[in-house]
């Protein structure tokens, strides 16, 4: 049933794509465009695979939760650290090889985590800790490289006024992705779990029959790590092959998307020229810090809800069992509204969407506070408009705000900054929930703690609520007045010559 329903989002994402065509692009293009985005964009998916495996063996217990925060939090800071660095690197080499770097070290450093984990559950005498943190801290430096070359990528091949849209598809596939890390690693799991060995499940026979499991005192956990290392090779493979980084090297012209690079030259900057280019940019710096906040509450409710329902009993059933399906239901809901009503409403501003999503969080962290001593109900229900809401959050500010305002030259570089920031707190999250979420009593401060940084973020968003970059803002213009002259009945609509035919 959770094939089916993935099968059919993936087909809407698709259909989506090839019906949403405001600037009239031949069909020639949008078949390019889409083989070089939807290969990008499922490597991106399969890359949170190989991100919150991890989590599985807490929730597993192969792990505790103190031990699962203390390697987390250590790779999310190496993620943030490094994108100062990745982030200019990939401006320079471009999105392709960038992804494929990402997809290629992510695998290595899987292997050699379930390596280790091998060794350990076969009785070899090793740090298990120590070694997961410096293998799970080196797989989040090239993980860093993955959402920064797919906005890298997306810069050259979509309009400003389709970048909305384009959000909404980023938002998709991080959704996809949390629907693979937890419900796919979950079933890896259970499947190679000694415990579980009487089920005769499809998916449980044909691992246990492809990978020789015999049924013995052993539970395979480390196919936890192997699997996904395994999809990232073939989907590196799938992208050396069809990713084009822009129009030009797919055979089309000059293609100008109007965000702040607009009309600029083509010429690479020096590093130091674009991170300073980046850290003076108000805007930008306003982006990074909502995306702090949408780090500690995307991974304080994504990464502790199933902890959550394991040390209290308060979990619902359905919620919890099948929690990368929801998660990535809701996200997906989420980050399309987000795109939507970002072109639709907004000519293409991504703050006020932003504070919207903001506003609902403040909500449902209200709603789970009045509910964490009694209410299973409640708290499941705000966990999933929390988690509504952030991947909204992301996916506009992350995946398209940083790409209007950095522009294409500094698009992996500015989204870094941004992705650097939300990793931070994802980071930061996990140290003080890690020493805070001791005991069932404890798991009042959860929804407390997450508040103030949901208000944080409002505010900033607000801030932010007219902002475009001025390229945007006078093509819009030109737009507008054209239609005016045209058409008065259209206004708003984004008309105009391309060159994709």
């Amino acid at each position: 049933m959770q094939l089916l329903v993935v099968a059919m989002l993936l087909t809407y994402i698709i259909t989506l794509y090839f019906k949403r065509n405001p600037l009239k692009h031949s069909g020639r293009f949008m078949w390019k465009r889409f083989l070089s985005w939807f290969p990008l964009g499922m490597t991106y998916a399969f890359m949170y695979m190989a991100r919150y495996n991890l989590d599985t063996l807490a929730t597993n217990e192969v792990i505790t939760k103190a031990q699962k925060s203390q390697i987390s939090s250590a790779g999310f800071f190496v993620y943030a650290a490094a994108l100062f660095v990745t982030g200019p690197f990939v401006d320079r080499i471009g999105g392709k090889k960038g992804m494929i770097m990402a997809a290629l070290g992510a695998a290595i450093f899987n292997v050699l985590m379930g390596w280790v984990l091998y060794l350990n559950l076969h009785g070899t005498d090793l740090n298990l800790v120590l070694l997961l943190t410096i293998f799970y801290s080196m797989n989040m430096f090239f993980q860093s490289f993955g959402a920064i070359s797919t906005i890298k990528v997306k810069s050259f091949w979509f309009h400003v006024r389709e970048r909305g849209t384009f959000g909404a598809i980023f938002g998709t596939l991080i959704s996809l992705g949390v629907y693979f890390a937890f419900d796919w690693s979950e079933a890896i799991a259970r499947a190679v779990n000694v415990k579980f060995m009487g089920e005769h499940t499809a998916f449980a026979t044909l691992l246990q029959s492809t990978f020789g499991l015999d049924g013995s005192s052993v539970s395979a956990f480390w196919l936890i790590f192997f699997i996904p290392a395994g999809l990232l090779v073939a989907w590196a493979l799938i992208d050396l092959i069809l990713i084009k980084d822009s129009p030009d090297e797919a055979g089309f012209g000059k293609f100008e998307t109007y965000d702040a690079s607009a009309h600029q030259s083509a010429t690479v900057d020096s590093w130091w020229t674009t991170i300073k280019s980046v850290f003076t940019n108000r805007v930008l710096i306003m982006i990074g810090v909502i995306e702090f906040t949408s780090g500690i509450l995307r991974d304080g409710v994504m990464k502790w809800y199933r902890l959550f329902a394991k040390d209290t009993g308060m979990g619902v059933e359905n919620i919890m069992t099948n929690w990368g399906l929801w998660a990535a239901v809701t996200g997906i809901v989420g980050s399309f509204l987000a795109g939507y009503c970002s072109d639709k409403f907004f000519q293409s501003r991504r703050a006020p969407v932003a504070g919207i999503a903001q506003a609902s969080m403040v909500v449902a962290l209200i709603v789970m506070l009045f509910g964490i001593n009694n209410s299973p109900l409640m708290v499941g229900a705000g966990a999933l408009v929390m988690m509504m809401s952030v991947i909204a959050v992301h996916s506009i500010m992350s995946g398209t705000a940083t790409a209007d305002f950095g522009g294409r030259k500094g698009a992996a570089t500015a989204t870094g900054v941004a992705d650097g920031f939300s990793k931070l707190g994802s980071s930061f999250q996990e140290i003080v929930l890690g020493l805070i979420l001791v005991g069932k009593d404890a798991w009042v401060y959860w929804p407390g703690f997450l508040l103030p940084f949901c208000v944080l973020g409002l505010y900033f968003a607000f801030k932010l609520w007219t902002e475009v970059p001025e390229a945007t803002r006078k093509y819009i213009k030109e737009v507008e007045k054209f239609n005016d002259v045209v058409d008065p009945k259209k206004k708003g609509r984004v008309l105009g010559k391309t060159v994709t035919e």
